[in-house]
C-alpha cells in the first residue's frame, strides 16, 4: 500500500479537451501554435476591434444624419393655416390625433395657397401649423436630433453585432480547418503505424 500519496508524474500536462497544448509542450504541434495565435486575434477583435468599429460607425452615422437634419431645418418653416373643412375621421377621434385635412394658406409673396397636411384636430376654419419649403409648397416636417441619435446607437449596435458574427464564423472555420488538417495527419500516421502495432506484419 502507498502511503506518500499518489505518484507524482512528470513531464508536460496533457491539453485540456478542445484546448490545444500550450507552452514549451513536446506534444504542441503547429495546428496547436495557429490555434492559440487565432485565438488571441479573436480575443483582440472582440476587446478592441468591435468597440472601435461600432462607435465610429455609430459616429459616422449620427454626423451623417445631422446634416440632413440642418439642410431640411433651413429650407423648411412652419407657418400658420387654416383648416379648409373638418378632418375626416369618426367623432369619437381624439381632436388631438393626426390626420389628413384640407388646409389653406397665404404664401410670403402674398399668393393664396391649398393643399392637405397632416394636422392635429380643429374644426373647419381653425388655425393649424404646418411645414412649407422655400417656394412656399407644404413639406414634411425636417427630422429632428433624435432621429439622428436613434440612427447612430443604431448603426452601431448592426455593425458590432456584424464584428461578432465575423469573428465568430471566422474562428469557426479555422478550428475546423485545423481539425480536418490534424485528422488527416493521425489517418496517414496510424497507416504507418498500426501494422506494426497490431502484429498484422508478423509472420
Amino acid at each position: 500500500m502507498n502511503t506518500h500519496g499518489p505518484r507524482r508524474v512528470f513531464g508536460p500536462r496533457p491539453p485540456l479537451p478542445g484546448r490545444p497544448a500550450r507552452g514549451p509542450n513536446p506534444l504542441r504541434r503547429r495546428t496547436d501554435r495557429i490555434q492559440t495565435w487565432c485565438t488571441v486575434l479573436f480575443v483582440l477583435i472582440l476587446a478592441v476591434g468591435l468597440p472601435a468599429a461600432s462607435i465610429s460607425a455609430g459616429h459616422a452615422a449620427h454626423a451623417s444624419q445631422m446634416r440632413v437634419v440642418a439642410a431640411e431645418t433651413s429650407t423648411r418653416h412652419q407657418i400658420t393655416a387654416r383648416l379648409a373643412e373638418a378632418p375626416p375621421g369618426p367623432d369619437h377621434t381624439d381632436v388631438r390625433e393626426p390626420r389628413q385635412a384640407r388646409v389653406r394658406w397665404v404664401a410670403d409673396d402674398g399668393e393664396r395657397h391649398t393643399g392637405t397636411a397632416t394636422v392635429s384636430g380643429g374644426g373647419s376654419g381653425g388655425e393649424v401649423r404646418v411645414w412649407v419649403n422655400r417656394e412656399g409648397a407644404l413639406a414634411q416636417a425636417p427630422s429632428s436630433p433624435a432621429t439622428a441619435r436613434t440612427m447612430g446607437w443604431f448603426t452601431g449596435c448592426v455593425t458590432a453585432a456584424a464584428v461578432a458574427a465575423v469573428a465568430f464564423t471566422g474562428r469557426a472555420r479555422v478550428r475546423r480547418a485545423l481539425d480536418r488538417r490534424r485528422y488527416a495527419r493521425w489517418e496517414a500516421e496510424w497507416k504507418v503505424v498500426e501494422p506494426a502495432w497490431s502484429g498484422r506484419n508478423r509472420r
